[in-house]
């Protein structure tokens, strides 16, 4: 990386640092003005509609997970050591 480049990159991250800062001024405003009421009233039919057609979920997703964790197990294998503290 040249020094062009680096500068570059420092003027990025000055940037996004004074734009973090605005950013997070307009939330904290945008907070304090919500009328809590009103965005509850807003939402109400969407939260019905999601809370009468919600089924609940066949599985768990265990049985997903570890057939993902063997997968992953099978391609790291080599990667694999004993667990500290286990006998």
């Amino acid at each position: 990386m040249d020094e062009m480049e680096r500068q570059r990159v420092r003027q990025w991250i000055r940037n996004w640092e004074a734009a973090g800062a605005m950013l997070e001024q307009a939330r904290a405003r945008a907070i304090r003005e919500t009328d809590t009421a009103t965005a509850i009233e807003q939402l109400y039919d969407a939260f019905e509609s999601a809370r009468l057609h919600w089924q609940p979920p066949t599985t768990s997703g265990l049985v997903e997970q570890q057939r993902l964790f063997a997968r992953l197990g099978g391609c790291r294998q080599g990667l694999r050591g004993p667990i500290s503290g286990s006998a």
